[in-house]
């Protein structure tokens, strides 16, 4: 499995219709954890039309893209919740006991992971 590397970006907290309508560059990953929650990967800056957002600097994951062999060999016999079957979908639960989230697309996944659990994480899935 790659190594979980820093991931930056911004987190943004404003209503969910100002989400909707944010103009996100590539090459951003926009992952909604909530409908007014959103960590955006890659993002620096952000024009919004929420007067009441919250724009800050996230850097509390970590995080490795993996290939669908690597997710299913490495991760999915670690997690006890169904993934969703749409993609691209957000999961989100415990990973070999670890909480984490998955972003799944169709060719490739992102585990995240909180960093204090970043070294838990890593030996769990060895």
């Amino acid at each position: 499995m790659p190594a979980l590397e820093a991931l930056r970006g911004l987190r943004v907290v404003a209503s969910p219709e100002a989400l909707d309508a944010a103009p996100w560059r590539e090459p951003t990953v926009v992952l909604r954890f909530a409908p007014d929650d959103a960590f955006v990967i890659g993002a620096t800056g952000i024009d919004i039309s929420d007067e009441h957002a919250i724009a800050e600097e996230e850097t509390g994951f970590v995080g490795a893209w993996l290939t669908p062999d690597e997710l299913g060999e490495r991760v999915i016999p670690h997690i006890e919740w169904p993934l969703p079957n749409a993609r691209p979908a957000l999961g989100q639960g415990f990973i070999a006991g670890v909480p984490c989230k998955l972003w799944l697309t169709g060719d490739r996944a992102l585990l995240l992971c909180p960093v204090p659990y970043a070294h838990e994480l890593t030996e769990r899935l060895r």
